[in-house]
């Protein structure tokens, strides 16, 4: 008895989690990335400044045409996640365009030790670089890409009409 007392609402959870766990997460992301994205369409490209700090293949590409990557992933991608269309595809995007921004603007210029590396997993650069909030970004895109939308997607309804 105390048993199915327990089981009762952790199944009820269980459903509600099949419907729409990824919804926030979604949600979420494609806030912040489409507040990125806005950003970059009504600023400057200042990616010219750190092109040598862009990783391979992206330090062969033009500032201009990274920027141009960047802005239109960061606007693209998140109404994709929002919708729950392409939702493996549009997180894989945006991991890139998160591992760049990591390597390109949030990583520690030097460091080393672990310790010194540390101190960069932090939200605003005091000088050991900024890392935390990409990282968060990138352990939020993970179940997306693994797992995709949920039933509450486009994704969903797409695949159940084939």
């Amino acid at each position: 008895m105390l048993t199915q007392t327990l089981t009762r609402p952790f199944s009820a959870l269980e459903r509600a989690g099949n419907w729409g766990a990824d919804l926030p997460l979604r949600l979420f992301l494609a806030w912040e990335f489409f507040e990125s994205g806005l950003e970059k369409y009504n600023g400057n490209n200042w990616f010219a400044d750190l092109q040598g700090s862009f990783p391979f293949p992206f330090d062969l590409l033009p500032a201009g045409l990274n920027w141009q990557l960047s802005m239109w992933a960061e606007l693209i991608c998140p109404l994709l996640l929002l919708l729950g269309l392409g939702t493996r595809l549009a997180s894989a995007v945006l991991m890139v365009v998160t591992v760049v921004a990591i390597a390109a603007v949030h990583w520690p210029s030097q460091w080393s030790s672990l310790a010194e590396l540390g101190r960069g997993y932090a939200i605003t650069d005091q000088g050991y670089g900024n890392f935390k909030l990409p990282l968060i970004y990138l352990v939020a895109l993970l179940p997306l890409l693994l797992k995709g939308a949920g039933r509450l997607s486009l994704d969903h309804g797409l695949r159940r009409r084939r």
